[in-house]
Parts: structure tokens; sequence; C-alpha cells
């Protein structure tokens, strides 16, 4: 299949000029089939689906696919892994699919819970940008009796690289032995956020589950297995994030 420079794309899509384009995709506002376009050269197909500013710009065609996998530790979700690592990637799990998918998102190697893998890049872009607030909730096993203080300081925000996190719900699910486990929702999506905001109030996580994207959860889905969202979970992740078609 024939392989164009993006910014001849933009171009004769009539959204900006070809220099215009590049300093678009420089800036990071440019995403192909949900990923992040930052570099130049970048080749792109006629399947392949662009936002602007979280905008679509140039729809994918084919079928949409919406797969909802319970992630092991020691995977990642990433397209492409170094060479010298090899490790499991989350699209090697479900196997292959009639259209090519990519994660929803990241969860990091060391956590285990759900990721979406689709090739719905307007989708990917609301369930994963801040502004439409798609709530997540993760089971947090942390070493320590943590306190009220830090419970409250997780509740108002805490400072990551010099800005505060939204505030989260925070409950205590049980303490005791050295160790706290905690269920914390939040609506961000910062990299590595709820591990960086319990090492800032001192506690190390010693493990990381994420139980619920919106109002989908892991109930009957294995660590490990994967199954296809229906139409109607579907729907009600599009809803949780204000599209309306």
């Amino acid at each position: 299949m024939a392989k164009t420079r993006i910014q001849k794309v933009l171009s004769e899509l009539g959204v900006a000029s070809r220099r215009q384009a590049e300093e678009m995709i420089r800036q990071g506002r440019v995403t192909v089939n949900g990923e992040l376009v930052t570099e130049l050269p970048c080749f792109v197909i006629e399947s392949d689906e662009i936002l602007l500013d979280g905008e679509v710009v140039r729809k994918r065609t084919g079928k949409k696919v919406y797969i909802l996998l319970n992630k092991p530790r020691g995977v990642i979700c990433t397209q492409r892994d170094e060479p010298k690592y090899s490790r499991p990637r989350a699209i090697d799990l479900v196997g292959p699919t009639a259209e090519r998918v990519y994660c929803v998102g990241r969860l990091d190697e060391d956590s285990t819970g759900l990721i979406i893998l689709t090739n719905d890049g307007e989708f990917t872009n609301r369930l994963t940008h801040p502004r439409y607030g798609v709530t997540k909730k993760y089971v947090v096993r942390v070493d320590g009796r943590i306190g009220g203080e830090a419970l409250e300081a997780l509740r108002k925000g805490v400072y990551i690289d010099g800005k505060r996190t939204a505030p989260v719900v925070v409950k205590v699910l049980r303490r005791g032995g050295g160790e706290s486990l905690l269920e914390i929702e939040l609506h961000e999506g910062r990299n590595r956020q709820v591990r960086r905001m319990l090492s800032r109030l001192g506690h190390k996580v010693r493990r990381l589950h994420r139980r619920s994207i919106g109002p989908i959860t892991d109930r009957g889905v294995k660590i490990g297995k994967h199954r296809y969202l229906s139409a109607k979970e579907v729907a009600s992740l599009r809803k949780a994030t204000g599209m309306t078609k």
C-alpha cells in the first residue's frame, strides 16, 4: 500500500501548507491512529486516521474495533520495543486482528489491569485527554501505614513536575502488617501518576491494578485475557466522554 508524507496529506486536505504542517507536528498537535507524531519524516497510508488538536481531519476507513485487555505485569503498551528488551506487548496478547489496533493510553510495565485497544483515533483522544475527565479506578498496595495527612494530600492534589495533580477520590481498603491497600479514582492520566503521587508522600507502590475505565470494569476478564467490547459498552464509554455519535 502506497505511503505518503503526512505534511503532503495535511496540505491536500486543506488543513495547512506543508511547512505549516511540519511545524504543527513538531509542536505535538498531530496524532495518527491515536499515536502522537512529533518527528519527521512520517509516512501514512490511505486508511490511517489523522487528528489535529484532537479533532479528526481524516477518518480511518474500515471497521472500528474495540478490545478490552486485562494486562499482566511485564507487558508493555507501546507499539514497538527496543530490540535489546524485546518485551511482550499488549497487542501481542490479543493476537491478529482484521484491523491494526493500538493501546488507548498507557499502563506501565509493572502494573496490571485494564487497557483498551482500538483503531478509533477520536475515541482514543477522548478517553485519554484530561479535558473529558473519564474516571479510572486503581487498587494499590503500598509500603507503610498510610495516615490521614497523606490521604488528605492525595485528595487535594500533589505537586508533580511543578504542577498540582487534580483532586482524587481515595478509599482505604485495608491497613496493617506494614502496608496499606487503597482504591484510588482519578480523572487525569499523567505518566505513572499514581506511583509518583504516592512516592512524593513517602509510600512505595508494591502492586498497582487498574480495575475500571469509566463504566467498564475487569469483572469476568482474568489477567492476561481479553474480550471485544459490546456495542452497548462502546456507547457507554462514548457517553462518558461526551461523544454523541
